[in-house]
């Protein structure tokens, strides 16, 4: 009997956009209050309004964005993804150790390495040496904050305030993302699929409550659920996209992006499958709580974007395949 393979990709999202017309941007005073803000009409016909971003907002707005997103994960009308993403982790766990070597047979297939390899420039900034190493770098928080010094450069030169606001949300969404993604960490102890290769665990082993001590001295044997990497870059993707909800192309690239380094996590074995689901769903409600504390709206139904997780199969090159889509 032919041997049985499968392989994740591990997202697949279907975006769905309007031709956009004209942006129009205004600038006003509120004598009122003494607060200048900056409005912009959208292509859908609706006004974002954004106050002038002050420079520790990243900061100051940090507490209260905690608390949001903490309530946007056990809200009512949430449950179901929050659901949909603890069964997508749930289904894929048996199928981990399958998942991870296919990865790497198909990665070697293409001949990509199973390291991530940097040179360091000035022993701080990282250059990849190959398309993989590039891949895993984009979910380093270093992308985030070259990223933010942009949009953050962009906005001062021309006294942009969505620019600046996305500046100070990308940095939020970093720190924000180190705190959920650290505390779930040192919660479920689950090694890295190299380590339990070493050790020989199929699927690794968890740890739960690893001391800080341990955590710190073997990092690598506690830290592989969620990915950190992933909530990260989906965190700051969700930010722009929804400041420049009228750059069509942001979601495609950017979810194209993310599948990619999915796959690279896997076949470098940093990360198993069944890391993404919740790390895709808390990147998200990060972005996009952090994003809408940044604008009011003329609509009433900014955030209620509706999310919907569905598991799929389909064979291609060979290889039986499992994903999982997040459409909205």
């Amino acid at each position: 009997m032919r041997k049985l393979r499968f392989l994740l990709l591990p997202i697949s999202v279907l975006v769905y956009s309007q031709e956009a017309d004209t942006l129009k941007i205004k600038e006003f005073s509120n004598q009122s209050e003494s607060i200048k803000v900056q409005t912009y009409t959208l292509k859908d016909g609706s006004v974002r309004t954004y106050p002038k971003p002050k420079l520790l907002d990243f900061v100051t707005k940090l507490p209260r964005n905690f608390i949001n997103t903490n309530k946007d994960f056990v809200a009512k009308d949430h449950a179901y993804y929050l659901g949909g993403a603890v069964a997508s982790t749930l289904i894929l766990l048996p199928f981990d150790q399958k998942l991870i070597d296919n990865s790497r047979e198909l990665g070697e297939r293409w001949g990509m390495d199973k390291d991530n390899n940097y040179t360091k420039v000035g022993g701080v900034f990282k250059i990849p040496k190959d398309i993989g190493s590039t891949l895993y770098l984009i979910g380093n928080g270093s992308t985030l904050v070259l990223l933010g010094i942009g949009f953050g450069t962009y906005g001062l030169i021309k006294n942009d305030y969505r620019a600046q606001a996305t500046a100070s949300g990308l940095m939020e969404s970093l720190i924000l993302s180190g705190v959920f993604t650290q505390t779930i960490k040192r919660i479920t102890g689950r090694e890295s699929p190299f380590i339990a290769e070493e050790y020989g665990h199929k699927g690794g082993a968890w740890n739960p409550f690893p001391s800080f001590s341990a955590f710190g001295k073997n990092t690598s044997n506690y830290d592989a659920m969620p990915s950190g990497h992933l909530t990260t870059f989906v965190a700051g993707l969700t930010v722009i996209a929804d400041n420049y909800p009228d750059a069509v192309w942001i979601k495609p690239v950017g979810y194209t992006l993310a599948g990619a380094l999915c796959f690279q996590m896997m076949q470098s074995k940093v990360h198993w499958a069944s890391d993404y689901p919740l790390a895709l769903l808390m990147g998200y409600f990060i972005g996009k709580t952090i994003s809408k504390s940044r604008y009011t709206s003329s609509e009433g139904i900014i955030g209620k974007t509706k999310y919907k997780f569905d598991l799929m199969a389909s064979r291609q090159w060979e290889y039986n395949m499992i994903g999982v889509k997040l459409s909205f």
